[in-house]
């Protein structure tokens, strides 16, 4: 037979998706597996959709208005997607065309009952399933019905919620193509879902069975609830039988109708057990030919399945591979570090080389297997006490799983490599000259290494990188750098702790820690402040920097000197560059663009100052925090002294207070160090991606940048363009992998097998309806909540209260000029709270959802010092 516009399902395969898109090349590779049966059919492919498209030259004209639309203008893609529907419904099938569907008919029997379901060819996919994104029409009966719904099937990839999903996932409208899958249809006892994975948790052990009487498509479109089955390790381990008033049945002449369940029916289950452990060993079998979790619509036909559709479930979260069969727990760097956005793959796989403990990545984020200490009982109780300092949903997680007692081991003895997690260092006495020569320690390493990487390239580059990295982590782990930050944190918990007890002080540390010295940090939104100073009395500099476009003007400063009082303008730019250039949001990824690369990124924050600052107000700040600081510490002293034995506790307390203003503002300058290394090797890195665009091996620098470190190494080495199409294949599978992360939140904590846990607050003593966190900084504020996502759209007021998903260093600028700040990620000794403490600004962490939770203006009241926020308006 011609197979130009129709083939026989069971002759195609998962390799065919661009032909018969992805629900036919599923069900395809679905009638090759054992056991598995799939009712008979054909697929009209997307040759013929192809067809009809040029058919109608005006749908040119209407996809190219399609793609220039505002994704977020709902009205115009309504009214668009409505107009190409019709434009495609209403051209005539060619004869030829209809010629050989009709023959396909024909061959399985015309007056048989069919399916019509659209089959797109960005549709079931490994990063994106487009679930309900198109339309399916039952029992169509005759011929002319089902060309006519053929015709639908085709105009329903210009639905309104398939263009919107397009939209939002970067995919060109004109990419996509439609075929439609025509097959028998089957007329169920039951019919629903099953998932080899609990789509909810993550957990891969556990299948769960959505099951309802009549047709699935009931249960799709939410017209009856379902009787939900879990089943683990072959057996049901839960079930919740769903009172089924309703069922969807088909009708004899075509079509379906809803009809009422019989009384005595309505509360029995549509499944047996049995039945139901044998609906999941077929789905394990089809979950073992794809490689990964399904998505099965099936249906109970004379107690045998038929399935009819499987797609991959693109919600879950990647498991880290481990190359074993044992058990593992795994930590998310990301919320350590406040970064939970994905990274590249030169991004992570450099942080992995620079790390100090092996990390291992999924879903673009790094993890790292606690599951040996956590057996340990040696070195369990710090590991907790550590991680739930920096966030206490971490530490909830983990000990829900070692609750169940049958996931992580016991082992008798502690770990051996070194002492146990989140044990202390031993005291640390000198005074500010450690701080001194740590810093100038630091300073020295990163001037060498910026001097020597100048004089290397090709592979002598990645050579000496490898040796860099050396001296990066002999740095991080210098038992000095590692025994002052723990004095501050330290002295921190024990003010914190003791203050509380003796004077009925909640957070007293918040005030003593104002303007410490030394916080890198801080001193960086401090020094935005002083550029504004510079820029405020320049109308004609402020009016060209209104103008400038963060993202796309890289080159601004140049035509900025041009300017009267610009050249004034852009060299007090260039010297906080100098100093933080470095920096950006998301720096632990060396693969985003530094403020060096893009400096209009700065450009909405020095404006924010210049808008709300007088002149000084840097200065005025540092010096109001240090007299709250000193003023703070003589009224804890006196307080104290009263109290019974109050002259030892007051000589502890001055000894704490005098150790953390010491050693606090150190903790910032580790990672300053790190991030200005960072810049160098990524500088370095970026010459060589131009040496590959100019030999031909790759065509833009930043295709690099979804290279491991390690096959960059290996590319410049062989310097060739003779594999080009397979590199550029890899790189456009990770561009594609990277674009789908996105949609997906990291867990806290994560499981081998798969299961996910954020973790949960144990809290009683709050509000009803309040949004509960973590309290890092002391105070209450009320204020509007400015939900921003991306610093370059920062547009602050003074009295504004700061909501976004997580702060690293970066966002210390906008710190200055807000009254308070809630974020989805963070604890008690994360950067954004430390830089809040240094501030005064009321904080509380680890809100979840907050930015959803939370709409852009609405009234906010921030409770930092006991950890909750309440929405007002």
């Amino acid at each position: 037979m011609n197979e130009q516009y129709v083939r026989d399902l069971h002759l195609v395969d998962e390799t065919q998706v661009a032909v018969v898109g992805g629900k036919g090349a599923h069900l395809g590779a679905l009638s090759r597996i054992e056991g598995v049966r799939v009712p008979g059919g054909f697929c009209v492919t997307t040759e013929a959709f192809r067809r009809i498209m040029v058919e109608a030259p005006s749908l040119d004209d209407l996809l190219d208005r399609l793609s220039r639309v505002d994704p977020d203008d709902r009205e115009a893609i309504r009214t668009l997607s409505a107009q190409i529907r019709r434009t495609v419904e209403g051209i005539r099938v060619p004869d030829d065309l209809a010629a050989e569907i009709t023959g396909a008919l024909a061959r399985s029997g015309e007056q048989a009952a069919y399916a019509v379901r659209s089959s797109a060819t960005a549709e079931d996919l490994p990063t994106a399933s487009f679930a309900g994104q198109q339309d399916t029409y039952l029992n169509i009966v005759g011929p002319a019905e089902i060309l006519r719904h053929i015709s639908r099937c085709w105009a329903s990839l210009f639905t309104e919620r398939a263009v919107t999903y397009r939209e939002r996932g970067g995919i060109d409208h004109r990419t996509v193509h439609m075929a439609v899958v025509v097959q028998q249809m089957a007329f169920p006892h039951a019919s629903g879902i099953l998932f080899t994975a609990d789509p909810v948790t993550g957990d891969r052990k556990v299948s769960t069975v959505d099951a309802g009487f009549g047709l699935g498509e009931a249960l799709v479109s939410g017209l009856v609830n379902p009787d939900v089955f879990t089943v683990r390790d072959g057996e049901v381990v839960a079930k919740a039988i769903a009172s089924k008033q309703r069922a969807l049945t088909a009708l004899p002449a075509g079509g379906t109708q809803e009809v009422a369940i019989d009384a005595q029916r309505q509360d029995q289950p549509a499944l047996t057990d049995a039945q139901v452990v044998r609906l999941v060993e077929l789905g394990r079998r089809i979950e073992a030919h794809f490689g990964r979790p399904q998505d099965i619509e099936w249906c109970l036909v004379d107690d045998g399945f038929r399935i009819v559709q499987s797609r991959p479930i693109t919600t879950l979260f990647p498991v880290p591979e481990s190359g074993d069969r044992e058990n593992h727990v795994y930590v998310s760097v990301g919320h350590g570090q406040m970064m939970t956005d994905p990274m590249k793959a030169l991004g992570f796989s450099m942080w992995q080389l620079t790390a100090m403990v092996p990390m291992h990545e999924a879903g673009g984020r790094l993890f790292v297997d606690v599951t040996a200490r956590l057996a340990s009982p040696a070195s369990r109780a710090g590991l907790l006490d550590a991680l739930g300092k920096g966030d206490p949903l971490i530490r909830d997680a983990l000990e829900t799983v070692l609750d169940r007692g049958d996931f992580v081991p016991s082992l008798p003895d502690a770990v051996p490599g070194g002492p146990p997690a989140g044990g202390a260092p031993a005291p640390i006495e000198t005074g500010p000259a450690v701080v001194t020569a740590l810093i100038e320690r630091s300073r020295v390493s990163v001037a060498a290494l910026e001097r020597d990487i100048r004089t290397k390239s090709g592979p002598a580059l990645f050579d000496f990188l490898l040796e860099a990295f050396e001296e990066h982590k002999r740095l991080l782990s210098d038992p000095l750098s590692i025994q002052a930050i723990m004095a501050g944190m330290e002295a921190t918990w024990w003010l914190n702790d003791k203050l509380q007890e003796w004077l009925g002080e909640k957070n007293a540390a918040d005030t003593l820690t104002l303007s410490a010295p030394d916080n890198i940090t801080s001193e960086m939104g401090l020094a935005l402040l002083d550029v504004a100073d510079v820029i405020r009395p320049l109308p004609e500099v402020v009016a060209f920097l209104q103008g400038v476009d963060p993202i796309e003007d890289e080159a601004f400063l140049d035509e900025l000197a041009k300017l009267p009082g610009g050249a004034e303008a852009r060299d007090a730019i260039e010297t906080y560059l100098d100093r933080y250039g470095m920096r950006c949001v998301g720096e632990i990824d060396i693969t985003r663009p530094r403020w060096r690369e893009r400096p209009g990124t700065l450009v909405p924050v020095i404006l924010d100052n210049v808008r709300n600052f007088e002149p000084g107000a840097a200065e005025r700040r540092f010096e109001e925090g240090r007299k709250k600081a000193q003023e703070k510490e003589q009224d804890v002293l006196s307080r104290l002294r009263a109290l019974p034995d109050g002259e030892r506790k007051a000589d502890e307390t001055k000894r704490m207070i005098d150790r953390v203003r010491t050693f606090i503002g150190y903790r910032e300058y580790p990672k300053y160090g790190i991030i200005s290394r960072y810049f160098l090797y990524k500088r370095a890195l970026m010459e060589e991606a131009g040496r590959l665009v100019q030999a031909g091996v790759v065509p833009e620098r930043e295709d690099v940048f979804h290279l491991t470190f390690q096959e960059l190494h290996e590319v410049v080495r062989s310097n060739s363009a003779d594999d080009r199409q397979a590199l550029q294949q890899l790189v456009q599978q990770r561009k594609e992998a990277f674009r789908a992360y996105h949609a997906l939140t990291p867990p806290r904590v994560l499981t081998s097998d798969g299961e996910a846990l954020t973790g949960a607050y144990r809290r009683d003593d709050v509000p009803a309806g309040a949004l509960v966190g973590v309290p890092v900084s002391a105070g209450t504020v009320e204020g509007r909540a400015r939900v921003v996502l991306d610093m370059a759209e920062a547009d602050l007021e003074a009295g504004d209260i700061l909501v976004t998903a997580f702060t690293d260093p970066s966002w210390s600028p906008l710190f200055v000029g807000i009254a308070g700040l809630v974020t989805e990620v963070g604890g008690l000794m994360t950067h954004g709270a430390v830089i809040a403490r240094e501030y005064g600004l009321p904080a509380v962490v680890g809100v979840e959802q907050a930015t959803r939770l939370i709409r852009d203006g609405q009234r906010i009241r921030l409770h930092g010092t006991d950890g909750y926020v309440e929405i007002l308006s």
